[in-house]
């Protein structure tokens, strides 16, 4: 019976999506196409025409798993107002390159108009909320 429920317990884990339903994982070419092409232009100008939240992370790092169900939980709260993206630091590392990210996780908050606000480190839900209303979400 225990190896039964073991099985089932296995078959569920494998059967869920590795990906969060509304955070969508960008490679360094989607970024160039959906947020800045780094490599043609000189000075900063979002492509998109809503506010975004970049997510830098590795899948071996504490506090970028703990970051996880929080961004998943904003992107559900947000949905109509904020895209909220992850880059695995590790996959892409140009990127990873080219904003600097030396320690995760890293948030990268872009508004539609003006300059993205870097941040390192892991916060609590209700400071990233508060960067969102005031930073994103005017």
């Amino acid at each position: 019976m225990r190896k039964i429920f073991v099985l089932l317990i296995l078959i569920c884990a494998t059967a869920l999506p590795i990906v969060a339903e509304n955070v969508v994982y960008l490679t360094t070419e989607q970024f160039k196409e959906r947020v800045f092409d780094y490599t043609k232009e000189k000075e900063w100008k979002y492509k998109g025409d809503k506010p975004c939240v970049i997510d830098f992370y590795t899948t071996w790092c504490g506090p970028c798993k703990r970051l996880a169900p929080i961004m998943e939980a904003l992107s559900q709260k947000y949905c109509d107002k904020v895209i909220f993206y992850k880059v695995d630091t590790e996959k892409e590392r140009e990127l990873a390159y080219v904003f600097q990210i030396n320690s995760i996780p890293q948030v990268l908050y872009i508004p539609v108009e003006g300059q993205p606000l870097l941040l390192k480190g892991l916060y609590p839900q209700e400071n990233i909320e508060e960067i969102i209303d005031t930073h994103l979400c005017k």
